[in-house]
Formats: structure tokens, sequence, C-alpha cells
């Protein structure tokens, strides 16, 4: 006999998880399906972001960054390090055991919620009495019957065409955080997120990276001046970024063949031993049995969704990457908050205008909200001030002073518009800057606001300042 339960989540990524959680906490009976599987062969709820996205990309990232400092950057603070080495094992070792971590930490916040979890594949049955039938297959077939279904399965990385991943050679972001030596020359097409974070992990670790980006300038979504500081940055550190590139063969043997025209239209070759390809996502739909059932997909293969996550079907919801808009892990964590509230019939909120983009490269890049160049094409009036981490005094004492805190505001009644950040910790400088948005903060507000001497937060206030051009120290 099916078992029975108000909502039946399909995905423990971060959409699917948290709105499992959000739906048992309301009173729901939750059950909670997902294929990951570890290396053992053990559920490994999490998605693509805590298996082979956010969170293994980040410690690669601390973990390279600590090895660059200790290199490059101990001995003007007076440390002298001899004998330095690179235990490449251990350091994707310490990687994996994060994983792990957030692995089991999904896997405890099941239980303490008191929602069941099913490690295995589901498909759709068929509507039937009580909700839609879903079959779940794994080590053990279950049958169950959700009275409403979140649809939370995530998108999967776009190959090349005519070249598969075999994540030995060819590597998506998975390959890219297991390669097992440090390549001497490494590719990477596409200089997106991905791109310039993994590029940036094995440059650190001795690699030789060369990133092939099809886009005429660099991070189009981003404030024009903040891509710039930051291309300016990433050139400097050794990374190779060559913009306006149309790739055409790629050969692949002993070592891969890169055939490109650049942005003269001059033929160009790379040869490397590794190549990363990340050029964009693609919603993740085949299992499900959505034409089975009249689950309607739009031309690109996304989950046709309205403003509030609902499908053509009744009481078949879909959130995440698997549906339109920023295929962020925030992004569907507020998605999958918002639909379980609907469901238990409160008003669930999200706001595509607040949502925070980062890189995690050094400097990291930031940003929330419109950019100078989106302003001036709605022909908007605005005010813009900006701010240097050269003149921060905790950034001096750092020992990281590139980049700069950049906030627009409207011209006439001074709310915020849009925060750009390029610099130490702009990941976590941004979020003061959503709030603000959020509430609908004018810039006059975040200057008139005391900050912690000395602090990285404080070129946020003297941005705002310098939006009434009245900066204190620049």
């Amino acid at each position: 006999m099916a078992k029975q339960f108000d909502v039946v989540v399909i995905g423990a990524g971060p959409g699917g998880y948290i709105a499992a959680i959000r739906a048992a906490q309301l009173g729901m009976s939750v059950a909670c399906i997902d294929a990951w599987s570890n290396a053992k062969g053990g559920p490994a709820p999490g998605g693509t972001c805590t298996n082979v996205g956010c969170i293994p990309s980040k410690a690669l990232l601390q973990s390279s960054e600590h090895y660059e400092q200790a290199g490059h950057h101990f001995a003007d603070h007076g440390i002298k390090v001899e004998g330095l080495g690179l235990d490449l094992a251990k350091l994707l070792g310490r990687k994996d055991n994060v994983v792990k971590q957030n692995n089991d930490g999904i896997l405890y916040l099941f239980k303490k919620n008191k929602v069941t979890f099913f490690h295995g594949t589901a498909a759709f049955a068929g509507q039937v009495e009580g909700g839609w039938a879903i079959k779940v297959t794994g080590n053990a077939s279950e049958d169950l019957v959700g009275k409403h279904v979140v649809v939370a399965t995530g998108s999967s990385p776009r190959a090349f065409p005519g070249m598969p991943f075999d994540e030995k050679q060819i590597l998506s972001n998975e390959g890219a955080l297991t390669i097992p030596d440090v390549p001497k020359r490494l590719g990477v097409i596409g200089a997106g997120v991905i791109g310039l974070e993994m590029g940036s992990v094995w440059r650190r670790l001795g690699a030789d990276v060369t990133i092939l980006e099809a886009m005429p300038t660099f991070l189009g979504a981003a404030d024009e001046q903040v891509a710039k500081e930051a291309f300016k940055a990433l050139t400097k550190q050794g990374l190779k970024i060559t913009m306006g590139v149309k790739i055409g063969e790629i050969q692949s043997g002993d070592t891969i063949t890169v055939n490109y025209t650049d942005a003269a239209g001059a033929a160009q070759t790379l040869m490397v031993d590794k190549l990363i390809v990340s050029i964009g996502r693609v919603p993740h739909t085949a299992g499900l049995n959505a034409e089975g059932v009249g689950l309607k997909l739009d031309e690109r293969g996304f989950v046709e969704v309205d403003a509030d996550c609902k499908t053509g079907l009744p009481n078949v919801w879909a959130i995440g990457d698997v549906v339109r808009g920023p295929m962020l892990a925030h992004k569907a964590e507020e998605e999958g908050v918002a639909v379980a509230e609907r469901i238990a019939g409160q008003h669930g909120h999200v706001n595509f205008n607040t949502v925070p983009w980062v890189i995690y490269t050094n400097p990291e890049i930031s940003w929330v909200g419109q950019t100078e160049q989106s302003l001036k094409n709605e022909g908007r009036a605005y005010k813009a001030g900006t701010f240097p981490f050269l003149a921060n005094g905790r950034a001096r004492a750092l020992g990281d002073t590139t980049g700069l805190v950049k906030i627009l505001a409207d011209a006439t009644t001074d709310e915020i518009l849009g925060v750009h950040i390029v610099g130490p910790q702009a990941s976590e400088l941004i979020s003061e800057c959503v709030v603000a948005m959020e509430f609908r903060a004018a810039s006059e507000d975040i200057a008139r606001i005391c900050h912690a001497h000395p602090s990285l937060s404080e070129a946020v206030k003297e941005a705002a300042l310098a939006v009434d051009k009245r900066a204190l120290n620049f």
C-alpha cells in the first residue's frame, strides 16, 4: 500500500531540503526523495551545491588560498616558510570531509524535523485519489502518494557540443573538483562563476591557466566598473583570460587541443592537459515522467511555473534550478520556503530584485540590484558613490586593499538601487546592502548608521557617504 504524505519533495538540494523542512515545521507530513550517493553508496543529500558545487569549491578555494599565502605573502608579515610543499590528496580529502559533514547535517535535520527521507530516484506515476502517485526506485522501491508535490530536481552541466564530459580530461564542475595531480596546463571554457573559481584554485596550486570566453565583455552581468577592477586583479595574479572567442574543434588525446578564433578573427590554438567546460547548466528533468503526466516544460527544458512556483498541474510546484530565474542555491532556498508557506495557506515571498550574486575569487565579487549600465539603459536618473579598500584601515591591516564598494541610488528619492563590491569579504559585506534594499532604504540611511572601526564594512558606509559626495576617508 502506498505511503501517504501531505507533501512529497523530489530532490534534496538547497531548494528541496529546505522546502521539506519548512513544510514539516508548518505541521505537514513530508517525504523527501533524493538520488545522490556518496562513495560508499549511501545517501548524500544536498544536491549539486553540497556535493559538487558551492561547498566543495569553497573548501578548495580556502585551501588553495592558504597555499598561495604561505608561498607568496607570509614573508610580508615577517613569517618565514621553508620547504613549502603540497599534499594534494590530503587537500582533496579535506574537501570530501567538508562535503560529508554537510550531507550528514541534512540527514540530521530531516530526522530532527520528522521528514521521511527516501534514497532513490522519483517519477510521477499519475494522479490518484488523494494526490499524486510517486514511484521511488532505489535499493528498495517505494510507492508514495503526495497531496502536494514539489519538484526540486536541479540542473546538470551543459556539455560542449560533440564533446561529452569524461571527467578525466574533459571536465565539468564535478571533475574539476577531483583532479588527482596539478595539471601543468589547464584550459577553461567559460569565464563565469565556475570557470573563474576553479581556474583560481588550480592556478594557485601551480597550473598555468587559460580561460576562453565567448562574450566580448568580462562579467557582463556585473557592474562594468567592478568587472574591470576584478579583471585587472585576476589577470595580475596570472589567470590568462581571453574574451570574444569563438570555439571551433576540440581534439582530445594525450593532450587536448582547442581550436578557436580570437576577437580579431584570427585563428588560434590552445593545447592543455585538462579542460574544464563551464558554459552554463541545463534543467534536470530526466526520469521524472513529466510528459507522462502533462507537466509542461518550456523550449529550454525548464518546468513552466507562474510567479508563485505553481505548475500547470494541480498541487504540483517546482523550484530552484529546474525553473526560471537565476541558478543560485539561495534563490532555490527562498523559493522552497515560500512554496511550503503557500501550501500551508500563508503568503510566501521571494524578491528577485534583492537576490545577491557572489563570485568567490580573490578578490571576491558581489552585487545586488541594478548596475549602472542597466540604469542608463532604462533612462533612470541616479547618483553613484564609490569607496576604495585602499583607504580602509582594516583592509590595510589585512594586506588586502584591492577593489572598491559602489552604491547606486535614485537621484530624487535616494533609494538604494544597486550595490557592487569587489574586494576582501565581498560575500559577507553584501548582506547589509541586501537588507537595506529589502527595506527600501536610502543611501543616507547607511551613511548615518555607525559601523565598527576598524572594519571592512566601513567601506560600505563610506560609499554611501560618497553618494552625497561627502566621503570622510577618501
